[in-house]
């Protein structure tokens, strides 16, 4: 595996693909769009994180992302194929070197309840689960 580099806009149909190899929930028509990810990347706080094989192939990825006071961790995904390789540990190091060099002392994640894998993932790279926090959002749109 090569290390992780930074994802342009035109990564995206990779970046889409491997998300839903992964798994992970995609509102395509919404935040998970093309659109969305050239906008969020043109605004300058976020950065798209990307491993691939020596042959090219994106076999991980993670989004971070700023308020200028907090980053964010998000979409944290491996190809099942490559899962247990260390690309998943590799992407959070990269991904707090983003946002400590963005002046950011806190790094936070929002894991899904089921996901146990992420949540041990997490736990072990020294983050803490703090019991008592609740997830709420309003959104314009369900697909947002």
């Amino acid at each position: 595996m090569r290390p992780p580099i930074r994802l342009k806009a035109d990564d995206y149909p990779r970046l889409a693909a491997l998300w839903q190899a992964a798994g992970l929930p995609i509102k395509p028509n919404g935040r998970d769009s093309r659109e969305a990810f050239e906008r969020q990347l043109a605004g300058g706080t976020q950065t798209a994180l990307g491993v691939e094989t020596e042959d090219g192939q994106l076999v991980g990825a993670v989004l971070t992302t700023h308020d200028g006071r907090k980053g964010w961790i998000n979409r944290l995904a491996v190809h099942p194929d490559y899962r247990r390789r260390g690309i998943a540990k590799a992407l959070i190091a990269a991904a707090e070197d983003v946002l400590h060099r963005q002046g950011m002392d806190v790094i936070a994640a929002l894991i899904e309840p089921d996901n146990t894998a992420s949540l041990a993932l997490f736990l072990e790279a020294g983050y803490v689960d703090w019991p008592g926090i609740h997830y709420v959002s309003k959104r314009t749109r369900e697909d947002v």
